[in-house]
């Protein structure tokens, strides 16, 4: 029997699954809508937008945990 997917792994399945809905912040590494005209987490404007760097990054952040600070840590 093969155990579900974690929450993560399961936003970034969704996200490698369409990945021209989404794009890499050059700033802090975070995926976010390809509509951002800035990241939600810190305000840089520079993406890549390549859906196969997408594809990659979501598998990576995927199969590993969370280390990153988002804005509901701050709170």
């Amino acid at each position: 029997m093969t155990q579900p997917l974690s929450p993560r792994a399961e936003k970034a399945a969704l996200i490698a699954a369409n990945p021209e809905a989404y794009k890499i912040c050059e700033g802090c590494d975070s995926i976010v809508a390809a509509r951002a005209a800035t990241c939600p987490n810190c305000h840089a404007y520079r993406f890549d937008a390549d859906p196969e760097s997408v594809r990659q990054h979501a598998t990576a952040l995927g199969a590993r945990d969370q280390v990153s600070v988002v804005a509901e840590d701050l709170v």
